[in-house]
């Protein structure tokens, strides 16, 4: 179990929701799916962590969206975190980022192709705040323990781990639902990365492709095997028209009916443990 700010990440704790836009577009489209995510979590009662990057530093192509300058985004993200006493995770690329970040947000999420970064991992460990690191396409999901220790050296145990697809051939990735219940065994909560697992790199040429049709069943399915504590999905309020990862974010509107399904599922299964 992993505390992050006034909620408790664990099986056995009420379902944690990682929810939000791919990336800070603008302080009101954010601030509007903040409270609207927020709304719906003290209605449905999940536990909801907030998510948006203030840079995407992995893009298919060099004209892609990178996001606003760094001062500007994550000053977005701290208003989110005080307007709505919500945690809040956004990603570091840089070690030299880390301690700035680490002020304005509660989780720092390690992306997944830099989830072997020895400086990355330890620098996000020593600012003691929780951990997310995303799993690499191109591991095995018993390697996470050797990324997950790097980050416990610095005497930080908030550590979460996160499955978002493995490579499978060209732009195309596979989730083996095993790696959840081997990742579960190296001792910290696991994440089910509903979107980012059903994208298609490069598929689309200059950017990529993703099938979103495919987000409730797999994350229904990922809930089945019982080795998760939260669900991580990329919601925008207009998904075609968004900045990046047009092609696999959910919409707000179809949100509520995704939310309401887990929510049962998991209800469940807690029951059964």
């Amino acid at each position: 179990m992993v505390k992050i700010r006034n909620i408790e990440v664990g099986k056995k704790q009420p379902l944690t929701i990682i929810a939000g836009p791919c990336v800070i577009e603008n302080e009101k489209m954010i601030m509007s799916t903040a409270e609207f995510l927020k709304k719906q979590s003290e209605k449905l009662r999940f536990q909801l962590i907030f998510k948006s990057s203030y840079r995407k530093a992995n893009r298919t192509s060099i004209s892609s969206f990178t996001g606003l300058a760094f001062e500007e985004a994550i000053k977005v993200l701290d208003k989110v975190r005080q307007e709505f006493d919500l945690p809040v995770l956004t990603d570091v690329h840089s070690e030299l980022e880390v301690p700035i970040v680490a002020q304005v947000v509660d989780v720092l999420q390690i992306p997944a192709f830099l989830c072997r970064q020895t400086d990355l991992l330890l620098a996000a460990g020593r600012t003691q705040k929780a951990v997310n690191i995303k799993k690499g396409q191109f591991m095995a999901p018993d390697d996470m323990k050797q990324a997950a220790q790097k980050i416990s050296r610095t005497g930080n145990e908030n550590i979460l781990l996160t499955e978002r697809g493995t490579t499978f051939g060209y732009h195309n990735l596979v989730v083996d639902m095993r790696s959840l219940i081997i990742m579960d065994r190296i001792g910290y909560p696991v994440v089910y990365d509903a979107t980012h697992s059903l994208q298609l790199p490069g598929g689309l040429g200059t950017v990529s492709g993703g099938q979103p049709e495919f987000i409730l069943p797999m994350a229904r399915a990922a809930l089945a095997t019982a080795a998760l504590s939260a669900i991580f999905m990329e919601v925008h309020p207009d998904p075609p028209n968004a900045l990046s990862d047009a092609a696999s974010q959910l919409s707000l509107a179809a949100f509520p009916q995704v939310a309401e399904q887990l929510l049962s599922i998991h209800s469940l299964i807690v029951k059964f443990q």
